[in-house]
C-alpha cells in the first residue's frame, strides 16, 4: 500500500512526531512540499472543527488525500478551558511558555488538576471524510518539568505516571499519547484500505 498523503501542518514537532508513528509504505507530505504557505484558518469553535477545516481546505485547494489535526488540552476545574483556543491562550503570540504561566495562574487556588488532552484527526480520501479522536486523561503539575515535547507537555502528567508528558522520550510520550492514539486508529484505517 504505497500512498501520499499531506499532513494539513507546518508544525515540526507535530510533524516528527507523527512521521515516527506512521509505516513507512505512506508518505507524508508537509504543507511546504505542496506550495502551501498561507496560513490555513483555524475559525471553527470546537477541536473537531478545526481539524475538518484545514483538510478541507487542502483538499479543495490543493486536490491531495490529506489529513489534519486538531489538539487541545481540557481543565476540568477552567470549564474545559483553554480547549479549542489552546494555541492561543495567552494570545495570537501562540507562545507556549505564556501559555502554560497563563493556565498555571489561573489553577492557582484550584485542588482539582484534572485534565485531559484531545486530538481528533480529519482524513479526507476518496471522497469520503473520516474523523478519529485520541484522548488521554491526566493532571496539570504545579511548574513545568523537562525539555522534550512541545506545547503543555512540561505541565501534564497522564494518569498513571509521575512524569509530565516533556520528561518522557518521544518513543515514550507517543505510545500513550492523544495524538499516538488518533494516529494509530487514522493508519488501521488506511492499512485495512
Amino acid at each position: 500500500m504505497a500512498l501520499s498523503i499531506v499532513f494539513a501542518s507546518n508544525n515540526l514537532h507535530k510533524i516528527n512526531e507523527i512521521q515516527q508513528l506512521i509505516p513507512s509504505e505512506l508518505k507524508l507530505l508537509s504543507l511546504d512540499s505542496i506550495g502551501c504557505y498561507e496560513e490555513i484558518p483555524e475559525t471553527a469553535l470546537t477541536i473537531e472543527g478545526n481539524a475538518i477545516l484545514k483538510a478541507n481546505y487542502v483538499t479543495e485547494k490543493y486536490g491531495h488525500f490529506c489529513f489534519a489535526d486538531d489538539t487541545g488540552l481540557e481543565v476540568e476545574a477552567l470549564n474545559g478551558e483553554p480547549g479549542v483556543y489552546s494555541a492561543r491562550y495567552a494570545g495570537e503570540q501562540k507562545n507556549a511558555n505564556d501559555n502554560m504561566q497563563k493556565l498555571l495562574k489561573n489553577l492557582e487556588h484550584s485542588t482539582n488538576r484534572n485534565a485531559q488532552f484531545k486530538t481528533i484527526i480529519c482524513l479526507n480520501i476518496n471522497g469520503e471524510q473520516h474523523l478519529f479522536e485520541g484522548i488521554v486523561k491526566g493532571k496539570i503539575g504545579f511548574e513545568p518539568k523537562g525539555n522534550q515535547g512541545f506545547g503543555y507537555d512540561p505541565i501534564f502528567i497522564p494518569d498513571g505516571y509521575t512524569t509530565t508528558f516533556a520528561e518522557m522520550s518521544r518513543e515514550e510520550k507517543s505510545k500513550i499519547s492523544h495524538r499516538g492514539l488518533a494516529v494509530e486508529k487514522l493508519v488501521r484505517f488506511l492499512t485495512s484500505m
